[in-house]
Order: C-alpha cells, then sequence, then structure tokens
C-alpha cells in the first residue's frame, strides 16, 4: 500500500506526463513511465523524437514542472 507522499509523488507524475503529452502528442505513457524522473533521458527523447531543439525542450519540460509542481 502507498504511503500518502507516494500517492502524491505518483499523482504529480502523471499530471506532469499529460502536460508533457498536452505539448507532445506523440509521446506515449509507456515511452514517459520508462523515462521517469531521468531529465535527461527525457529531453533527449523528446529531442530525437520531435526534432525541436534541446533548449525549447529543456524550458517547455520546465515549464511543465513548474505547473504542476514536479520536481525532476
Amino acid at each position: 500500500m502507498d504511503t500518502p507522499t507516494q500517492q502524491q509523488i505518483k499523482g504529480t507524475w502523471k499530471q506532469f506526463r499529460g502536460k508533457l503529452q498536452e505539448k507532445w502528442g506523440e509521446l506515449t505513457d509507456d515511452d514517459l513511465d520508462r523515462l521517469e524522473g531521468k531529465r535527461d533521458q527525457i529531453e533527449g527523447f523528446i529531442e530525437k523524437k520531435t526534432g525541436e531543439a534541446r533548449q525549447a525542450v529543456r524550458d517547455a519540460i520546465d515549464e511543465a514542472a513548474k505547473e504542476v509542481k514536479y520536481t525532476l
């Protein structure tokens, strides 16, 4: 059974994952769950999958994390 803190972390991750999928619709739940908590890998994966510049990806990830108060 998850503690309240673990439940909050999972909930925040789901919100963050949703924000990334809003921005980059081609990302799947499986893609993001595999990379959970690995910022460099998330950035690289999105950069490779979308062709966007790394800094633009980084900025968008920062904004999404800030919106849902997710810490990477």
